[in-house]
């Protein structure tokens, strides 16, 4: 049985059900909310996250993250 994730992103605070599978990561909180990864920069408790750590960066509840989505232009 997932277990609700209170966040607060973006200075909103939200809940989030984690995956039955274990904890919430970073990528599967992208993936929840539609972001691809290749365009957004992530950081954690005022910590920036690597892309190459998004699958393995784990969530709790209370954790703050900044997330900004990247769009081109012209």
């Amino acid at each position: 049985m997932p277990s609700a994730v209170t966040l607060t992103l973006n200075g909103e605070s939200r809940v989030f059900d984690g995956p039955a599978s274990g904890p919430l990561s970073v990528a599967a909180l992208l993936a929840a909310i539609g972001l691809d990864t290749r365009k957004v920069a992530v950081e954690r408790n005022e910590e920036i996250v690597p892309r190459s750590r998004y699958a393995d960066t784990w969530l709790a509840s209370g954790d703050a993250l900044e997330i900004v989505h990247f769009i081109g232009g012209g």
